[in-house]
Parts: C-alpha cells; structure tokens; sequence
C-alpha cells in the first residue's frame, strides 16, 4: 500500500506499508528520521504524527492508553496520533501523515 508522509521540512514521501505493520516500522523502514524511542510499545510520544484530515476515518479514533500518551506530545491537535499505534492494513491505502515536533530525529 502507499502511504504519504510529510517532514518537518514540508516534503512528501511515498513509502510503502505492509499489512500488519506499524505505522511507525513503515516510516522507519523508509529511512525517514522518526525517533521511535520506545519501539512501539506506546511508552512514549516520539512518534507522534499528524493524520490529514480526509484520512482521519482510515485511522479510527485513539484509545485510553494513546491518548495517555499523547498528553506528553508536543503542539497537540485534534489529528494527532502516534505512529506506532496504527496497525496498517488495506484501509490505509493513501493515508497521509506528518511528522509532529518532536518526533523527529535531529
């Protein structure tokens, strides 16, 4: 599948997802400089991305412990998710994201 990530520097990346993955192994396996600190356990917000809002109804809404989470992020909005608690699967076919401050590698 194709997913459409945006940097900090406003630039669109088409990677390619996988069935099962995380969203976050995607961007990473792309060489795109997610920090990921936690690997994917939701332990931390390093891998906090913005999900375009035509796309919001692909990602569903976050639960408890996301949105727990979420409250250590920074610039916080409405479409914000992190990566790693997005399992692709064919519905995010075309999903667009961005990399949030603070999640990405300096």
């Amino acid at each position: 599948m194709k997913l459409y990530v945006t940097d900090r520097n406003g630039t669109v990346h088409e990677i390619q997802g996988e069935d099962e993955l995380q969203l976050m192994e995607a961007i990473r396996d792309a060489d795109l400089p997610i920090k990921a600190e936690c690997g994917g356990s939701c332990a931390c917000a390093t891998c906090h991305v913005y999900v375009d809002p035509a796309c919001k109804a692909m990602v569903g809404e976050a639960d408890e412990d996301e949105q727990d989470m979420l409250d250590l992020a920074f610039e916080l909005t409405e479409n914000s998710r992190l990566s790693c608690q997005i399992v692709l699967g064919p519905q995010h076919d075309g999903l667009k994201v961005t990399l949030a401050p603070g999640s990405e590698i300096d």
